[in-house]
């Protein structure tokens, strides 16, 4: 079934795109040979001709392989690669034919493959992340010394401020987005052989150029060259899967503050377009807050299957646990591209109710600053004014402790009062957090249209 919460996103990592993906891994494995002076150019131009390979950043979107076929004749040998290769070399003239899938293995097909679309799935989240910094940066600069109240356990605890909390999302999308950056450009081909030994390159083309063709491989694809096989150390699969649940974490709670935030009873903020209801028609809902909390919700799961899968890679090739890892990857990149792309919008086009904001800072009279109070006045005496009831303004008036500070300060004690009372001298260093939040350097532009994105 179609998710919303993915919607409109997913079609990078959908059937077709791997399936782009697998055709590209092999015309790079062919094209890798002439590099090394292996294969004969014009067999590898007919290859590249045949399958409309497209250049690095593109590859082969033009192959004419039925997505729907394929899957029907993947069931008997376990992976799409094995009919994949058959159909591919049915449509080429024998000189050319012998260079296709040369001494490879499924699985070096099928990782690079999946390596391919991850990278081309992370270069979108990326891109949306950054946005969302920009709209955060801007929220936590532009509110900054707007006073809000904060919760802890569901409670009114102490003042804080509206750009503080907008601060504390752009902290955790930013390093979110560095990590994933960061995963995303180390993402490796796979180039081993049947078991990860390289015997069958270097009967091709001798042990030098065995050793120099994972590297070129990896080149002609734009992925990171392996330090070597991988089959079963499955660490690439593993760091792209956390980084992945980490910027699903980040905007989940960003999701999950929105939606408390946008309660009737709170109201404090909106979404910039609400969703309906099919029964109430005085409905608002946070619906993109709900659709990245889904994935959230979702993620953590998906990373620990990578992990199983990971830790029950036995052998040189598992027996279930590399076919597990497919569309769980595939799946976790869906709903990263989805919740990323949901939380740009969500977090540009938020409403703020100054209002409301005010009325609930100021909803348990001066209780707010009961901790300042406890602090300046002693323990006791806080807990005494908290549990007597009655005007907190006229009970502290009253209060020995307050004439002497009024005294000790030369000014009036009513003063004195409204000092202790006023939320917006107990942020702290609120104001300074902000700031160096949003001092975080803006993205380089090619986070925002990376060069390898399509």
């Amino acid at each position: 079934m179609l998710s919303p919460a993915t919607a409109g996103h997913d079609g990078t990592v959908a059937d077709a795109a791997y399936l782009d993906a697998l055709v590209t891994a092999e015309v790079a494995l062919a094209r890798a040979y002439r590099e090394l002076g292996v294969a004969p150019g014009d067999a590898v131009d007919e290859i590249e001709t045949e399958f409309g390979w497209q250049g690095t950043v593109r590859g082969c979107r033009e192959h004419g392989v039925d997505p729907s076929a394929l899957a029907a004749a993947a069931v008997a040998g376990g992976n799409p690669v094995i009919p994949l290769v058959a159909m591919l070399r049915e449509r080429l003239p024998r000189d050319a034919r012998v260079w296709l899938h040369r001494g490879a293995t499924s699985q070096d097909i099928l990782d690079t493959a999946l390596m391919l679309v991850a990278r081309d799935a992370a270069s979108r989240v990326v891109a949306s992340l950054a946005h969302a910094e920009v709209s955060l940066r801007s929220l936590a600069r532009s509110r900054r010394d707007e006073v809000a109240a904060a919760r802890t356990l569901t409670q009114h605890a102490v003042p804080t401020t509206v750009g503080l909390r907008a601060a504390g999302w752009l902290r955790g999308v930013a390093r979110a987005r560095a990590h994933l950056d960061e995963v995303r450009r180390r993402l490796p081909a796979q180039l081993g052989g049947a078991a990860g030994t390289l015997a069958s390159f270097a009967e091709i083309a001798g042990e030098d150029a065995a050793a120099e063709l994972p590297g070129r491989f990896a080149a002609e694809l734009g992925l990171a060259a392996p330090d070597a096989p991988w089959h079963t150390e499955r660490w690439p699969v593993t760091e792209l899967g956390d980084a992945l649940v980490q910027v699903i974490d980040a905007v989940g709670k960003i999701a999950g503050d929105v939606a408390t935030l946008s309660r009737t009873e709170i109201g404090e903020l909106a979404e910039g377009a609400g969703g309906g209801s099919s029964a109430m028609p005085q409905k608002r809902n946070p619906a993109a807050s709900v659709l990245i909390r889904s994935a959230a919700l979702r993620a953590p799961q998906l990373g620990a299957t990578l992990h199983l899968a990971s830790a029950l890679a036995v052998d040189e090739r598992p027996d279930g646990a590399w076919h597990a890892e497919w569309p769980t990857l595939r799946e976790l990149l869906r709903l990263a591209l989805g919740a990323s792309a949901h939380a740009a919008d969500l977090v540009a086009g938020l409403h703020f109710d100054t209002d409301a904001v005010a009325r609930n800072l100021a909803a348990t009279d001066g209780l707010i600053v009961a901790e300042r109070l406890s602090l300046v006045l002693g323990s006791a005496r806080a807990a005494e004014l908290v549990a007597s009831g009655g005007s907190l303004p006229d009970r502290l008036a009253d209060l020995p402790e307050v004439a002497a500070l009024a005294a000790e300060r030369g000014v009036p004690v009513p003063e004195v009062v409204v000092d202790l009372l006023d939320p917006a001298r107990y942020t702290g260093l609120a104001g300074n957090l902000v700031d160096d939040a949003v001092a975080i350097a803006d993205p380089p532009h090619s986070l925002t249209q990376t060069e390898d994105q399509p």
